[in-house]
């Protein structure tokens, strides 16, 4: 089952770029992402308490102990209902665009969501790492060939800061490989590496090994800087693909590699990050208030929700890895539909400057209505579903430490801010010649919004459908790994 979720997408995307089939090339990859999401329905009912499950595993090269094994736990799942319940409503979102050579930018979107799914469930060492470096790949083109102005200067920075800490990554993971020791040969499988029992000096430079490279890729302070111009250079999709799902595999990584392989240095270097995960919660914070450009400040508001899922995920404590996990799922829920929301504003008024926009409640009352549900479930909001995944992580943190966990639930004093403010000055206000006309959602539109804002409220109400899939799944990898 768990081969399923790399196959479909890669076959299909096959498909696109070699044959590149003319007019059918949204339609098969919304085929794909639906198929790939009918499989992960079908994994939500089975059963994780016992650990891994929907297995698969051949050996690839046995005699250097690497196999390309996939597998999935409470977690995993999660990452995958992430992926494969954004893939097709991101896809739906591209719909009315027009792209130069269409079948290979939706073939290199479906590249991107097989190796999104390999990331998540690959449980050998080098398996994760190859994934995890090919998710980068059909990215940086889609950002190159069909982004913004100066897009060549932004995706090259873009590059060069995730496949340099991915190096760091390689050469940390290699180390912990040549500690293994299964039988008289070395392995990649996690259980192996998580077996090993590290000194203190190696494991504090594994730690720092894995850190640049999950953090360059959520991104953490100081490691953001390469974030808000390719989100804003970005065509949508691309932008969706980096938000919604590709900055989870950072904050996954940290639960899945990082701190089971290296727990013994936990204690010496945790405080410093944690610390640079909340300095990044503020400074994000205060940048987005002041911007003009709402797709720049959704960007920042991105950076400052981030922190706060590694400062929760960092502390370590089940209450911060469980609300972790749920607001990877609830913030890329949201955050697709705010970069939807501005790619509406701006594919109609011609714009995304905040002081141009005002009075589109008037003449758009359906897209104003979900926009809000939206905003509200971004700010969370009791009700909404980012305040299950915020008060978990803030208790986390709180828990960790007093003051950190003060200072990061400033964030929410800022989101606020920021995003009611955004919201007044597009949706009231006087309006103008261009948003008098400002048309409101079309059918396809209102769907996809409406799924989103429809999830805002149901993972609201219900956020223990959620934390209930991970509970034992948390409890075994916290049970394994201590400090």
């Amino acid at each position: 089952m768990s081969l399923i979720f790399i196959l479909i997408p890669f076959i299909a995307s096959a498909i696109l770029l070699l044959l590149r089939p003319a007019g059918l090339s949204r339609h098969l990859a919304l085929v794909a992402a639906l198929a790939n999401l009918a499989a992960t329905a079908y994994c939500v009912c089975c059963d994780y308490s016992q650990g891994m499950t929907c297995t698969f595993s051949v050996p690839w090269v046995a005699s250097a102990g690497i196999h390309f094994s996939l597998g999935m736990d409470g977690i995993t799942l999660i990452m995958l209902v992430l992926t494969n319940l954004l893939a097709p409503l991101i896809i739906l979102t591209s719909w009315d665009h027009k792209f130069d050579n269409e079948p290979r930018y939706y073939g290199l979107v479906l590249m991107m969501l097989a190796a999104l799914n390999g990331v998540f469930l690959a449980q050998d060492g080098l398996v994760f790492y190859i994934f995890y470096e090919l998710a980068l790949i059909p990215i940086y083109f889609i950002c190159a060939i069909w982004g913004g102005q100066d897009r060549i200067r932004v995706t090259l920075k873009f590059f060069i800061y995730t496949f340099v800490g991915s190096l760091f990554m390689l050469v940390a993971l290699l180390w912990v490989y040549l500690q293994t020791n299964v039988n008289g040969a070395h392995s990649f499988a996690w259980a192996d590496l998580v077996a090993v029992q590290l000194s203190p000096a190696a494991a504090h430079w594994v730690l720092v090994g894995f850190f640049i490279a999950f953090a360059v890729k959520m991104p953490v302070f100081p490691l953001h800087t390469w974030q808000p111009d390719t989100y804003v250079t970005s065509p949508t999709t691309g932008t969706m693909l980096l938000s919604g799902i590709m900055l989870k595999m950072g904050a996954y990584g940290v639960i899945r590699w990082m701190v089971p392989l290296a727990p013994e240095a936990m204690h010496y270097v945790d405080p410093l990050f944690i610390s640079l995960a909340v300095i990044g919660i503020l400074y994000a914070s205060i940048i987005a208030v002041k911007q003009s450009d709402i797709k720049r400040l959704v960007a920042y508001s991105s950076i400052a929700h981030v922190g706060l899922i590694a400062a929760g995920i960092l502390a370590w404590n089940k209450t911060g890895v469980q609300g972790g996990i749920i607001q990877m799922l609830n913030h890329g829920i949201n955050v697709v539909g705010l970069f939807f929301v501005v790619d509406l504003l701006e594919r109609r008024l011609g714009t995304r400057s905040l002081a141009d926009m005002g009075g589109i409640a008037k003449s758009a009352p359906k897209f104003a209505t979900l926009f809000m549900i939206i905003v509200l479930g971004s700010v969370a909001v009791p009700l909404t579903n980012g305040f299950p995944g915020e008060f978990l992580l803030l208790n986390g943190v709180w828990n960790y430490n007093f003051w950190l966990g003060v200072l990061a639930g400033l964030t929410i004093i800022f989101g606020a801010v920021y995003m009611l403010r955004a919201y007044g000055l597009v949706v009231f206000g006087a309006p103008t010649p261009a948003t008098e006309r400002f048309e409101d959602l079309n059918t396809r539109e209102f769907l996809v919004l409406g799924i989103i804002a429809g999830l805002v409220i149901v993972l609201g109400f219900f956020p223990q459908s959620i934390l209930g899939l991970t509970e034992a799944s948390v409890d075994r990898i916290l049970s394994v790994v201590q400090f």
